[in-house]
């Protein structure tokens, strides 16, 4: 058997496969054992049920030849196949995928406590705070999301392995991100969340999603009783009020309007939570709404507030989250993953709240200055706004590539400049383009003086850029440290 499945201790019939996807269409094969579910063909191995997912770019039927050759027993189909293994055929591979995984691995979620976060921003800290407060109750805790995997959320057969494998080494509590597309392509279906939990939405994914409306509706599928058993929502959002106003599972809100004496600085924040002191070790006044967002799950959970202040002043460091990267110089440097137009607003305005003044304020401060630039093959709409964003919170602009994929890496700094350009509400005295990313950290690091931060955004945690079909290696964090140290024997 294989190993994944042995520490799931999983082994299924045909007979339980049909009886989950509700079709009786697998012929004599019922007593079949199937060892394993999987939906890549390079990782089959014998007794494997091999489900034919259609995807954006594959189809899993054109790759059933080569699972039945690795060992597949049988294939999950949703149109019959010229091959001489059982097929169970269904309507909808991907609908049926999530039940039936939930099924073979004894349904996990129901075993222990699983926590929710969606949202465009916030999902990794939040869970990560979540984490933390649970941890400093002496609880058993893991983690899922963007920074534990390929995918923010896996595949249902990936996501309930891991699941189960928590569950059966006594794990209480897991705290995992839920993205937009993990919703619309079923990915979480018969995964049972004790909480939901919601952070934000503003623009993000529309190549995907076509429209915000369409973006919240997948979002607030998770805030049902098909999902959840009950809700905490950002009651500073729009979109969360209206989750609020509309969820049929009990719902808690929270406001960073119930917290007082707020300090900030690059370290840190300081503030009191129900008349007691927190202080939270990572900066950004959006993070202390993610914090909030963590306290109000872990109290819904049944946590204590002792629990949760501990928790949250409990030592982080998320990667790629507002993450400080200390040179030693007389300016701050802050890498973030801020890739919409408001996570990279949030973004910019924690950097001048750092600087000090405020970032409306007239008073002496600091300069922001920002590095960053849009992914290529994802929503194009989001460039010109971003752009905006940059050029009205920043002092100091510096449009480069990211992820450009298979479209021009001066195209898509085009459309930022343009936005930058454009916006009446500039504050922006100098906007550079450099499409190298390293030259253009080198400008900002160059232009840095006494009392400024630097802000480089929209890969975070990520170790590669892609450009072309060329993946390298680069990773933010490290490229700031080398180009700063070049610049010191340079000078």
């Amino acid at each position: 058997m294989d190993l994944r499945s042995l520490l799931a201790g999983t082994e299924s019939t045909l007979g339980e496969v049909v009886s989950v996807v509700g079709t009786t269409d697998a012929g004599d094969s019922l007593d079949c054992v199937v060892s394993d579910l999987v939906i890549d063909s390079k990782t089959v191995v014998d007794g494997s049920l091999f489900c034919c997912v259609p995807g954006q770019h594959f189809d899993g039927h054109d790759f059933a030849a080569d699972a039945v050759l690795a060992g597949a027993v049988a294939l999950l189909v949703d149109h019959e196949l010229d091959l001489p293994v059982p097929q169970i055929v269904v309507r909808d591979v991907r609908r049926a995928l999530g039940p039936l995984a939930s099924m073979f691995f004894g349904h996990p979620s129901a075993a222990m406590a699983v926590v929710g976060v969606t949202g465009t921003n916030g999902k990794t800290t939040t869970a990560q705070l979540v984490a933390n407060i649970v941890g400093a109750s002496g609880r058993r805790v893991e983690v899922m999301g963007t920074l534990t995997g390929a995918r923010t959320t896996p595949e249902a057969p990936d996501l309930q392995r891991r699941l189960a494998q928590w569950r059966d080494t006594s794990v209480d509590l897991v705290a995992m991100e839920v993205s937009s597309h993990a919703l619309a392509l079923h990915r979480v279906d018969s995964t049972r969340f004790r909480v939901a939990v919601f952070t934000n939405l503003s623009r993000d994914h529309l190549d995907f999603h076509g429209s915000m409306e369409q973006y919240f509706e997948t979002k607030a599928q998770l805030f049902t009783a098909a999902f959840s058993e009950a809700a905490v929502v950002n009651l500073d959002s729009p979109y969360g009020r209206l989750l609020s106003d509309s969820s049929t599972i009990p719902t808690y809100g929270f406001s960073i309007s119930e917290i007082d004496a707020l300090r900030m600085d690059a370290n840190g924040s300081l503030f009191l939570w129900r008349g007691r002191e927190v202080f939270l070790p990572i900066a950004g006044s959006f993070n202390v709404s993610n914090a909030l967002a963590a306290a109000h799950t872990a109290l819904v959970l049944g946590f204590e507030e002792e629990d949760v202040v501990t928790g949250l002043s409990r030592p982080v460091v998320v990667p790629g989250r507002f993450e400080r990267v200390d040179l030693g110089a007389s300016f701050a440097v802050i890498v973030d993953f801020a890739h919409t137009p408001d996570g990279l607003e949030q973004v910019l305005i924690a950097a001048a709240g750092v600087v000090g003044g405020g970032v409306d304020s007239d008073a002496a401060r600091g300069r922001v200055i920002v590095v960053f630039g849009c992914g290529g093959d994802r929503d194009d709409s989001k460039r010109m706004p971003m752009g905006a964003v940059a050029a009205e919170r920043a002092d100091v602009v510096v449009v480069t590539a990211d992820n450009s994929r298979s479209e021009s890496t001066e195209a898509i700094i085009g459309a930022i400049i343009d936005g930058a350009t454009r916006t009446t509400r500039r504050r922006a005295t100098r906007i550079e383009q450099e499409p190298d990313r390293r030259r253009a950290i080198a400008i900002a690091l160059g232009l840095a003086e006494s009392g400024d931060i630097v802000v480089i955004a929209g890969k975070g945690h990520e170790t590669t850029i892609t450009i072309g079909d060329t993946v390298s290696s680069f990773d933010d964090r490290i490229v700031v440290r080398e180009v700063w140290q070049e610049m010191g024997e340079n000078s």
